[in-house]
């Protein structure tokens, strides 16, 4: 498929549909949890590994597939990544220990990090600068839907067919999006703006960028954002079911309505941010992200927390979060013009690795409090605005 001269609707909604592999590969099989720790006869921490190894899989994929798209093209690391995120998908459906499961998840992150790497990138790519952000958030909102569909359907498929039925459904969702990106996806990235220099450009790109005055900044908001979301991801389960004595299906339901909050953001994002701009609209992710953040450990701290209380606050904690991470990452990758593979896989690399660390540390007090993940989210939420603020003054209009 040749180069777009730029972004339908359409091709919006496909790179949205490639770039949800993320909230897929994690949302569908959380309501699971309980069933594979018993299945597999391990307990909750060994299961939670299973979604730090697929964070740390994105990480680390993101960072070495982003920059070769900067080298090769979009569309050739993004059908590479496709097909092996497809079969690690389908293997995972027959993991016979927790050992396989985490080794398979680790490989379905790496390899399904190229749709979200390259979704973002090539957005980037065929949009003028000044409206990129709005590209982003659309394709966010699309991305939205997956936290919406995929805990009610893994959670009555949980109980339907059990975890590995859950799984099998997530390798359709896989080669689905390999289909997308084969027939759909053009090549963004002439051939005359492709880098040449092999990983010494790569590692030159990477040093440029980390220098730049705003663009490490931009980062750490963004990424803190996305393990503040990722610490509740990991936790949920356990506190809504657990905790707070929610069924599964009324967990998947919670999570859900909850999760509503990214569409809404980003639908707003997209009308707005070019009007108002992105640094004004990521000021006001931010307040809410830290607003909610506050209220969640205020009613945790005080033995408060109910299940209205705790949906509340992870519906205005994903609210804020849909204005934070698209205004970041526009406002970053602005900053990195020549090398946007290598910018958006530093921006994953970053989202991806705060989400591992967050994902064991709400579970280390056990599966039957809400404290750790309460303090982890204010803690990261508390960095993100400190950074996101700094980004901001320091940025200003008239200063690299």
């Amino acid at each position: 498929m040749t180069s777009a001269r730029g972004l339908s609707p359409g091709l919006i909604a496909a790179l949205g549909f490639v770039a949800a592999v993320g909230p897929f590969a994690t949302d569908m099989y959380l309501a699971s949890f309980t069933d594979i720790a018993s299945d597999l006869g391990v307990d909750a921490a060994a299961v939670q590994l299973t979604l730090t190894s697929f964070l740390v899989g994105v990480a680390s994929g993101q960072l070495v597939l982003g920059p070769w798209s900067d080298r090769v093209g979009r569309r050739p690391v993004l059908i590479a990544g496709g097909v092996v995120f497809a079969v690690s998908s389908i293997a995972i459906v027959f993991a016979p220990t927790i050992a396989v499961f985490v080794i398979l998840r680790f490989v379905q992150g790496f390899s399904g990090s190229a749709g979200m790497v390259l979704a973002r990138t090539v957005a980037v790519d065929l949009s003028p600068k000044e409206t990129a952000v709005r590209a982003l958030s659309l394709i966010v909102v699309v991305v939205g839907v997956a936290p919406l569909i995929a805990p009610p359907i893994g959670g009555l498929l949980s109980e339907a067919v059990g975890w590995r039925g859950v799984m099998a459904s997530l390798a359709v969702v896989a080669v689905a999006m390999l289909a997308v990106s084969l027939w759909v996806v053009p090549e963004s990235l002439a051939p005359e703006h492709r880098h040449s220099g092999g990983m010494g450009a790569t590692f030159r790109s990477f040093r440029s960028l980390l220098a730049d005055r705003g663009f490490p900044l931009y980062t750490g908001a963004f990424a803190l954002t996305f393990g503040a979301i990722m610490a509740y991801v990991s936790a949920s389960p356990f506190v809504g079911q657990v905790v707070l004595g929610m069924s599964p299906a009324m967990y998947s339901i919670s999570f859900a309505v909850a999760a509503s909050g990214v569409i809404l953001s980003n639908l707003v994002n997209a009308r707005i941010a070019v009007r108002f701009g992105p640094r004004r609209m990521l000021v006001v992710g931010l307040g809410f992200t830290t607003g909610a953040a506050a209220l969640l450990l205020g009613l945790t701290l005080a033995g408060a927390l109910t299940v209205v209380g705790f949906v509340t606050c992870a519906f205005f904690l994903t609210l804020g979060l849909g204005f934070t991470m698209s205004n970041s990452s526009a406002l970053g990758l602005a900053r990195a013009d020549r090398a946007r593979g290598a910018g958006s896989a530093i921006m994953g690399t970053s989202q991806f690795v705060v989400g591992a660390i967050a994902s064991p540390l709400v579970g280390l007090a056990g599966e039957d409090t809400a404290v750790p993940m309460a303090v982890v989210i204010a803690v990261m939420m508390a960095l993100s605005l400190l950074l996101g603020l700094l980004a901001l003054r320091m940025t200003r209009r008239g200063r690299r």
